[in-house]
Formats: C-alpha cells, sequence, structure tokens
C-alpha cells in the first residue's frame, strides 16, 4: 500500500497552527516505584486477580522517566514544536494529598525546562486517569471529597511550573475514565454500575470548572483547557427507535461533560438516567461550580459509532453496531472504523455552542499492526490515516470554524490501557526490551511535512 501524496501544505492551516504529539504519564513514564511515586489505580488494577494481560503493565513502559531527553530530541527532529504530557498525580503526592514529594516536582521541572530549551512548548494535561491508590481507597471520584484532593493537586502543580507553562488542560476524556473504571469495570479502577458511574461523573465535572478557576487564578496568562471524547453518533436505521437510541448515546458521549462546563446542565432530556445526579448526588450551586469559560476545548476522535436499539443494555438501551457488523472499508487494530469525515462532523458539532471559543484536536491517531523490518517501519496505512483526518481539519478552517492546533496521538509506542502493549499508535516505533526507539515511515512524513 503506497501513501497517496497530500493535496494540502502545512501553510494552508495558518502560520500560528500549532502542532504537537501527546502522551499520558502513566502510558510511557515507568518509573512506577522511584524517587518516591506512589502506586496508582492503574499501578493496582494491572496488578491485580482481575486483571487478564499477564505481566503488561506500566511499571517499566517506554522508561520515559530515564529517556524524556532523547525522547523530546525525537520529537524535535519530526517537526513538532508542541508537547502534550500529564502530570503523574501520585508522582507529586504519594498519599493522594498532604505531603509533596519534591522528587516528583523536579522531574516534571527538568522536564519542562529541557522542552523549552529545545524550543518546544509544553502543553500540560493535569488528570490522565491515574489516580492516586491512595484516595481510591477512601472512594476515589465517588467520594465528594475529592473536589477538595483535586484542586489541591491542581494547586500545587500550577504553583510550580505556571510561571513556565502556559497551555494547560484539567482533564482528559471524563467519559471515558468514568464510563471504563466506574460504570463497565473494564479500565481502572474496576468498578461497575450507575451507583458508581454517577456521583464519579458528577464530582469530576465539578473537579473540571474547580480546576479551570483554579489555573485561571494561579497562571492568570495561561490558555486552559479541557480534553472531550468525541465521536459522530449515526443510528443504524431511519427508526424512530434507532434515532432515539443514537440521541440517547450522543448525550452521554459527546454532550455529558461539555454542556455542564458551558452552563447547560446535564442532558437529562434525552438521557434519563442523568436525573438521578440531580436528585441523588447533586447540592446547592453545583452546576454553577461545574461552568467555567475554557479559552478551547480539545477534541479526540478516533471513530464513529452506529447504534441501534437494544432492550437488553439497561440504563441506555442502546447498543453499537460493530465495524465488522457495517463491513466498513478499512477498521484499525482496536477494531475501530477509519471514519476520516468523522473529525470534521465532531468540529462542527461542537462548534455550535456559542462559548465554544476556540477547539484544538487534542488527539487523533491510529494503531495499525506495525513491523519492524531491517531497521525499518514501513506503515503505509497510518500516513494515509494522517493525511485523510488532516484534510478534515483543513476543511473545518476553510469553512470557518475555529480550530487551532493538532496533536498526533502518540509520539511513539506505548502501554495502550486495557489492550496492553499489543496496539502500536506511535510516531516511534518501542522496542520494549531494549528500549530502542526508530522513527515509522508516519513520524518521517510528519518531518517532510511540517519542515515544507
Amino acid at each position: 500500500m503506497r501513501p497517496t501524496p497530500p493535496s494540502f501544505s502545512r501553510a494552508d492551516f495558518g502560520p500560528d497552527f500549532v502542532w504537537g504529539a501527546a502522551t499520558a504519564a502513566y502510558q510511557i513514564e515507568g518509573a512506577h516505584q522511584t524517587d518516591g511515586r506512589g502506586p496508582s489505580i492503574w499501578d493496582t488494577f494491572t496488578h491485580g486477580p482481575a486483571w487478564s494481560r499477564a505481566r503488561e503493565n506500566g511499571d517499566i513502559a517506554c522508561d520515559f522517566y530515564h529517556r524524556y531527553e532523547s525522547d523530546l530530541q525525537v520529537l524535535r527532529e519530526m517537526g513538532f514544536r508542541a508537547f502534550r504530557f500529564s502530570i503523574s498525580w501520585s508522582r507529586i503526592f504519594p498519599e493522594g494529598t498532604g505531603r509533596i514529594n519534591e522528587a516528583g516536582l523536579a522531574f516534571y521541572d527538568q522536564l519542562i525546562d529541557t522542552c523549552l530549551r529545545l524550543g518546544i512548548e509544553p502543553w500540560v494535561t493535569l488528570y490522565h486517569w491515574d489516580l492516586p491508590q491512595a484516595l481510591e481507597a477512601k472512594g476515589g471520584w465517588t467520594n465528594r471529597a475529592v473536589i477538595r484532593w483535586f484542586s489541591e493537586f491542581v494547586d500545587c502543580c500550577t504553583k510550580a511550573f505556571g510561571h513556565k507553562v502556559k497551555h494547560w488542560m484539567v482533564m482528559n476524556e471524563p467519559l471515558v475514565f468514568t464510563a471504563g473504571g466506574y460504570f463497565a469495570g473494564i479500565h481502572a479502577p474496576g468498578r461497575r454500575g450507575p451507583w458508581n458511574f454517577l456521583p464519579a461523573v458528577h464530582h469530576v465535572a465539578i473537579c473540571q470548572g474547580e480546576g479551570g478557576r483554579i489555573v485561571r487564578r494561579n497562571v492568570p496568562n495561561a490558555r486552559i483547557g479541557t480534553t472531550l471524547f468525541c465521536a459522530p453518533i449515526d443510528p443504524h436505521t431511519p427508526a424512530p427507535r434507532d434515532v432515539r437510541a443514537a440521541a440517547r448515546i450522543d448525550a452521554l458521549g459527546n454532550r455529558l461533560f461539555i454542556e455542564p462546563s458551558l452552563g447547560l446542565g446535564y442532558p437529562v432530556q434525552e438521557a434519563p438516567l442523568l436525573k438521578q445526579i440531580l436528585t441523588k448526588y447533586a447540592k446547592l450551586g453545583d452546576l454553577q461550580r461545574a461552568t467555567f469559560d475554557f479559552d478551547f476545548i480539545g477534541l479526540q476522535n478516533y471513530f464513529r459509532l452506529v447504534v441501534r436499539h437494544d432492550w437488553f443494555t439497561p440504563y441506555v438501551w442502546a447498543r453499537e453496531v460493530k465495524p465488522r457488523q457495517r463491513r466498513v472499508a478499512e477498521i484499525t487494530a482496536m477494531d475501530w472504523e477509519v471514519y476520516p469525515e468523522g473529525l470534521y462532523r465532531v468540529i462542527r458539532q461542537f462548534s455550535q455552542y456559542e462559548k465554544v471559543r476556540d477547539i484544538v484536536i487534542t488527539e487523533n491517531g491510529a494503531a495499525f499492526p506495525d513491523r519492524l523490518q531491517d531497521g525499518r517501519v514501513h506503515d503505509p496505512q497510518r500516513v494515509n490515516y494522517y493525511q485523510q483526518y488532516l484534510q478534515q481539519v483543513l476543511r473545518a478552517k476553510r469553512e470557518g470554524f475555529r480550530v487551532s492546533g493538532y496533536f498526533a496521538w502518540s509520539l511513539m509506542d506505548n502501554f495502550e490501557w486495557a489492550e496492553g502493549y499489543r496496539p502500536r499508535f506511535g510516531l516511534v516505533y518501542v522496542d520494549y526490551p531494549t528500549q530502542q526507539r526508530i522513527i515509522k515511515a508516519s513520524g518521517h512524513w510528519f518531518r517532510d511535512f511540517l519542515s515544507a
């Protein structure tokens, strides 16, 4: 398969468009017991008896903790000038709150300094799924005290790094870590049921707003955002019950966290399950606390969802029609449909909100079955993927939608959560036994594209 030459250039996106690559602390750092770091829920989850992928965890991962300088050199070699990374909460607060680990602060201070020395702008995500296990033992996101715990963490990070870091994201995909970790049980901490999911959603929504206010207070000139999973949602058939099912999934999948932040409350009309938040968990003033005027919204799109009504799926009464069942043209190693127009559709959908002033694509990418041959990784499918999706970003910009940046997921192959190390999303191939880095053909494509 030979990549098709793109019909656009970097210049088409404008001189101020931000180009970067994204990562997450637990997925790349390793050093899980180094320099005073405490355990996170993913350490516990991946070492627990229910974990299905034997010996796969983030204990070592990509060893970024010890290799960050050379990895940033590779990022720069590919032409990127922005780096999105997250701060490990348990590396800063080993017990989740209280005692600060100075060695953890020092690591991120050095990482940020290295970025700046190399001409790379640091974009910091405050929470990317790795809650300290000490806080999960107290109820985690289902405990209302998490609002205070999270505020302490944000306050510490912004006071420590705010004089150097101007781009901040409060949350990473809150839908995924609340639904995956507190409803379906497939992600850490492995809890199930709406009685875990609903309070977690509410507390996260409040933390999203409170976190934004703390960043604004401590870093007055910061550019503040939050990142959201999003997907275009289509009904399987025009039947009214399939259309209603699609509306419910859109409310839960696309609207659940953006609308409270905009002061619109929860989309209870389309998703009646959410009414329980208001009757059981919300207190006076909570919806105001969840509101914050973000400078940008980070959108993260990987696939489209086609859904149909299903009586056997409690609470949502809808089920995804899998891509293989729909016989789509191309599927990634994650069994996700390659659907480039979906990125355009979510940009258009979120741009309809009056208070969304700017959009940054903070994650987009694909896993394919990469193979190392003769010291190289030829990944034409990924090259075509990026070209097709960037074409849709450019389409949105040309139609007047406000999109100011794009972060490829991911800088390098890494620990892909519940999927372990099998899926490879990186622009850089990681040989895990030796920790050797090899820039893939897709990374070379970005180098040529961004240097043109």
